[in-house]
């Protein structure tokens, strides 16, 4: 019995094994949040199916049913639940990782990530205090770009309305002459 070796005979690429624990090791958060939405949606689905089995169950009130039935569908639900139980730890797994992930990152008041439409400048001014320079520059520059951009469309504006005016006096014309 030989063992394999190391090195993969294809080049200095690590094992299979390797590679994979390498990728799980560079997921990114973005990555991880689609994982966890996805098992959010599992976990809605799992429930649903389950709700659905206790629906369809019936209770042993008297009624006659079948013990295979019975036993068929508790083994389902018993199934669901298991499934139901992984896919929880998994998303608490994710969510561990996801906040590991961003605990070195500063947390950003969600006023600032949602951009303003603003013509007075001292209430930019006054929201950017804190702020650093060239992100106030920056924001000046956006600022000044659509104000250039509103009067274009303005002169475009202006531009179509005499255009629509000489093609009704044209059509007007042509109309009169026929």
């Amino acid at each position: 019995m030989t063992t394999p070796p190391l090195v993969s005979p294809f080049g200095a690429q690590p094992p299979p094994q390797q590679q994979q624990a390498q990728a799980a090791r560079d997921v990114n958060t973005a990555s991880l949040c689609r994982i966890g939405q996805e098992t959010v949606q599992d976990i809605v689905l799992r429930t649903m199916e389950i709700f659905q089995l206790l629906r369809n169950m019936q209770l042993p009130n008297g009624v006659t049913y079948h013990p295979n039935t019975h036993q068929d569908r508790l083994g389902k639900l018993q199934e669901h639940l298991r499934m139901l139980s992984v896919l929880f730890r998994k998303l608490r797994l994710v969510y561990d990782k996801c906040n590991e992930n961003c605990a070195g990152l500063d947390s950003i008041p969600p006023e600032q990530l949602i951009p303003f439409v603003e013509d007075d400048s001292s209430k930019h001014e006054d929201r950017s205090a804190g702020q650093s320079r060239p992100a106030t520059e920056e924001r000046r520059e956006i600022l000044e770009v659509n104000k250039k951009l509103k009067q274009k469309n303005q002169q475009l504006k202006q531009i179509m309305d005499q255009l629509r005016n000489l093609i009704w006096e044209i059509n007007s014309m042509l109309a009169v002459r026929s």
